[in-house]
């Protein structure tokens, strides 16, 4: 007979155990799935706030890229002009500093939701500001989240300095012209603005324009004759089919602005002694004076010729600076005009010596002289700047490279003949000397970062 021994309330042991260690597991999974709930819900109050700061941000882009001001405003004036456009666009609860803070305060953005932005603009620099620090924070219930981006005071860029050629006229050429570009063939590119029907753009002969062209007018006549005559490569219909692009929305001519270089003009020319001199300084050249210079002249600096005048260069000139004619930007006339029928050697005003200052830095521009008509008949290595007038053309010979672009803002016609192969480099995306412009704001998205709410 087996004899079994057996062991009184040991299964119930062993049941309060492992249902002990499932209660101690239950209650683990529980605290778990709590405490990641609550980081969820972390996570979306965060989200939720970061959104809000994301709608801040773009409120402020839409308001900021709305920012405008005269190229004429005091540096000291930017930040409190800004401040004022702010308290008049979007809030006007906004405080300013003038040392060098604005304030946005809370801006709802969901009422319900408990959703808001708030904003502080800093500035650089209180007497120049150039770069303002934007921190934005959003806010939903009790957490916040900060962005942070930066925008800087900047100079409009005018769409019609990307053309070699803009011309409120017709443009012809005739001869054996080129107009290329230097790096690629865009930078010859041509805007026409003229709303002639008849010859809108006439090429003749052995020319062409290795760019596209541009028409406002959405019916230009385009005449090309000739075996050679191109545009874009092309001749003929695939000319005209690939390369012309007609009604594009209308480039604004960017204003030019001669009294801007007034002040740099500190001599005036001499009518009865001038020809027995060859270097001129920041000279002004009186009305009705009509100078010829012979060959050999050096022009440095400023030369300001004011109206009415007709300035010639009979030879070489040496010009190391910017020839300023104060006209009427409305003057079609002729009646006023510079004249080149000899070689041009320019050089940019940064190669003038130290003692010329601050005109040193007025690059970009070679030649503005609204209300004057301006021809070339001599060639040049390189033309350093933007040539601007009302009337242009190049004749004979004239040819070499322009550092920038030609600008007619005349509606007659300008004429290109002979040989006047012209070579466009788009040398600066900054708008030359001399022209006016609106002062915006420009978004620095390399900038852009969260940082730990301090507002």
């Amino acid at each position: 007979m087996t004899y079994r021994k057996h062991h009184k309330g040991a299964a119930l042991l062993l049941s309060m155990i492992i249902l002990a260690i499932l209660s101690a597991w239950a209650v683990s999974i529980t605290s778990i799935t709590d405490t990641n709930v609550q980081l969820a819900e972390n996570q979306r109050k965060a989200n939720r706030a970061r959104a809000s700061a994301e709608s801040g941000l773009d409120v402020l882009r839409f308001w900021l890229n709305q920012v405008s001001m005269p190229s004429t405003t005091a540096a000291s004036a930017k930040f409190s002009n800004l401040a004022t456009f702010l308290r008049n666009n979007l809030t006007d609860n906004i405080t300013y500093d003038d040392s060098s803070l604005i304030t946005i305060p809370d801006v709802i953005l969901d009422s319900t939701a408990g959703q808001t932005f708030s904003a502080k603009i800093i500035a650089d620099n209180p007497s120049d500001a150039k770069i303002l620090q934007v921190d934005v924070t959003g806010t939903y219930r009790t957490i916040t989240r900060t962005i942070r981006v930066n925008y800087d005071f900047g100079p409009s860029q005018y769409p019609i300095f990307d053309y070699g050629v803009a011309t409120r006229g017709p443009l012809h050429l005739a001869g054996n012209i080129e107009l290329g570009g230097v790096n690629v063939a865009v930078e010859s590119s041509v805007y026409i603005e003229s709303d002639v029907t008849e010859e809108t753009l006439s090429i003749i002969g052995n020319s062409q324009i290795d760019g596209d062209c541009f028409f406002a007018n959405p019916n230009p006549d385009v005449h090309l004759q000739g075996g050679q005559a191109s545009i874009g490569g092309e001749r003929g219909e695939e000319a005209i089919a690939n390369h012309v692009h007609t009604a594009v929305d209308p480039v604004e001519f960017p204003p030019p602005n001669p009294d801007y270089f007034e002040h740099y003009v500190v001599n005036t020319l001499d009518p009865s002694t001038y020809t027995t001199e060859t270097t001129f300084e920041n000279i002004r050249i009186p009305p009705n004076t009509n100078p010829s210079f012979a060959g050999g002249v050096t022009l440095k600096g400023i030369t300001f010729i004011e109206t009415p005048n007709v300035v010639t260069f009979t030879g070489n000139a040496n010009i190391t600076g910017i020839i300023v004619g104060n006209g009427d930007l409305n003057d079609n006339s002729g009646t006023n005009r510079i004249i080149f029928l000899g070689t041009v050697d320019s050089l940019s005003v940064s190669e003038l010596p130290d003692e010329f200052g601050e005109l040193k830095t007025e690059t970009g521009t070679f030649l503005m002289a609204p209300g004057f008509s301006v021809s070339f008949g001599g060639n040049f290595e390189t033309i350093n700047g933007v040539i601007a007038a009302n009337g242009i053309e190049f004749f004979g010979e004239a040819g070499g490279t322009i550092n920038g672009s030609v600008i007619n803002y005349s509606d007659t016609t300008m004429n290109l003949t002979g040989n006047s192969d012209l070579y466009f480099n788009a040398a600066t995306t900054e708008v030359p000397a001399g022209f006016d412009y609106e002062i915006i704001l420009k978004y620095l998205p390399e900038y852009y970062c969260e940082v730990t709410p301090d507002l």
